[in-house]
């Protein structure tokens, strides 16, 4: 298996390697000046481990980034609450709802992430 890339600007291309490098996914591209060639091996059972290692970062990111949003979201009804625009059962009301969305944005994340790395740890 074979991916070549053929950068639009020609002058970008070894910065393009160094990227490829750079991101650490364990493959080696060539450079022949006009394309970039990158061979991708069969994927061993300690690269998939690694893989799903690495999926389950990016998951977790993201539920970090649905719970700052969580917290952003109950400070705004606290401060509105604070100025006299919310009621106190209205600040409430809206910080259950805001909760109920994260857990089931956290459920999906969750969800979505379970799969993927049946797929991956699939031989």
């Amino acid at each position: 298996r074979l991916i070549t890339v053929k950068p639009w600007d020609i002058s970008v291309i070894n910065e393009v390697e160094k990227a490829i490098h750079k991101a650490n996914l364990g493959l080696t591209p060539s450079n022949d000046g006009k394309l970039i060639r990158i061979s991708i091996p069969p994927l061993t059972e300690d690269r998939r481990k690694e893989i799903a290692k690495t999926a389950s970062k990016i998951c977790e990111d993201y539920k970090v980034a649905v719970r700052n949003i969580r917290r952003d979201s109950n400070e705004m009804l606290k401060e509105l609450q604070k100025e006299g625009d919310i009621s106190e059962d209205d600040s409430f009301k809206g910080q259950k709802q805001v909760q109920d969305l994260t857990d089931v944005y956290i459920k999906k994340l969750d969800d979505i992430f379970s799969a993927k790395e049946k797929e991956i740890l699939e031989v």
